[in-house]
């Protein structure tokens, strides 16, 4: 078995050769992406339309595997790693965020610090936002059932609702509701100071920094107006009906992948004292070995734990890195479909054995 020094000293060597950027299969990915969906996105609704609802269905579908893949592709770009020319990554990484609904460069700043706990449990409960045993026990019974229920993996469509769809939009619009009001208390309040004083001088809970700010202003209000746009043409029903089942649907498959990198039977999950990097890729991290057009849809996402070992490596790169190394990665957790719904139930961190484990884990420990 792979120790993390061993992997430590053979990680440069990796990340070296793994690292080249090119701006042509980033552009080709991209087109082989938002083609299919602009197509897809009007055959639906057409379906829709003309009430040939097993096409729409269908249509429909097919779409959400596209705006998984689309989010993908705004993932990398978010990691300055889909495009050799950085301006690509940024221009990318607007548009692709525009399209699944979520500023990217706001949620890339989320991410990146993801990547840097990695494993590091204390820091960071991923998208789940899982408690600790300890945590658990101090709840009644009837809070630590709402915990489980919360956190069914039948509730995946709607928490992919609110998270891609609603809180984007609702955060924006309250954190600029709430920072106007104050900025014009304070002004009263104090008439000799400049506007730009007292912008400067306000913070908001919605956002961390102003650059954040305008990314989350420019990503509604290039959205919104698609939104308008799309419903004077097509009909605000049919429109919002593909919209939402799709990206909720794209959504909740994004939250379970995003989980299931991190949240499975046995997984490494650390205190801050103890914690490892690269015990954290090889041992906190899973590797789906799903069928390979799946693993198209997901840009090899599947391959995380040699994203996780460095997310400068392009998408293209991946799969490529790990059969060259695969000697290194024997015991990186597998992770295929049918174990999908099992391994979601994984979703309490024992920080005594620095693992995740399951309630029914945690049940057998406090009867014995």
């Amino acid at each position: 078995m792979t120790s993390p020094a061993q992997l430590k000293e053979v990680a440069p060597e990796i990340i070296k050769k793994y690292s080249d950027k090119s701006n042509i299969k980033g552009l080709i990915q991209n087109l082989n992406t938002l083609i299919p969906y602009f197509a897809l996105f009007y055959l639906a609704m057409k379906s829709l339309e003309s009430q040939s609802y097993w096409f729409a269905g269908a249509f429909t579908l097919l779409l959400s595997l596209f705006i998984v893949r689309i989010f993908m592709l705004m993932h990398d770009c978010g990691h300055k790693s889909m495009f050799k020319t950085q301006w690509f990554n940024t221009i990318g990484g607007f548009f692709t965020g525009v399209f699944v609904g979520m500023p990217q460069y706001v949620w890339s700043q989320h991410h990146n610090f993801h990547h840097s706990t990695n494993g590091n449990w204390e820091k960071y409960r991923g998208p789940l936002n899982i408690l600790s045993v300890k945590e658990f026990a101090q709840l009644s019974p009837s809070s630590q059932n709402k915990y489980r229920l919360g956190r069914s993996i039948l509730l995946a469509p709607f928490g992919a609702f609110m998270y891609f769809i609603f809180n984007p939009r609702f955060n924006w619009m309250l954190g600029s509701l709430i920072f106007g009001i104050n900025i014009i208390k304070k002004k009263i309040k104090t008439p000799g100071e400049s506007f730009k004083q007292i912008i400067s001088s306000q913070s908001s809970r919605y956002w961390k920094t102003g650059k954040e700010y305008l990314h989350m202003t420019l990503n509604n209000v290039v959205l919104v107006s698609i939104w308008i746009t799309a419903s004077w043409y097509f009909g605000a029903a049919t429109f919002f009906t593909v919209y939402i089942i799709s990206l909720s649907l794209a959504g909740a498959a994004g939250l379970i992948i995003f989980t299931l990198q991190h949240n499975f039977e046995g997984s490494y999950a650390s205190d801050t004292e103890h914690w490892d990097y690269y015990q954290a890729a090889l041992t906190g991290t899973s590797f789906f070995t799903f069928p390979k057009i799946i693993n198209w849809f997901g840009a090899d996402i599947a391959y995380h734990h040699i994203h996780h070992l460095s997310a400068n490596i392009p998408n293209y790169n991946l799969v490529r890195a790990h059969k060259e190394y695969a000697h290194l990665f024997d015991h990186v957790t597998r992770i295929r479909l049918r174990d999908i719904a099992k391994e979601f139930k994984f979703i309490l961190w024992d920080e005594k054995q620095q693992k995740i484990i399951s309630i029914d884990q945690y049940n057998q420990m406090k009867a014995a």
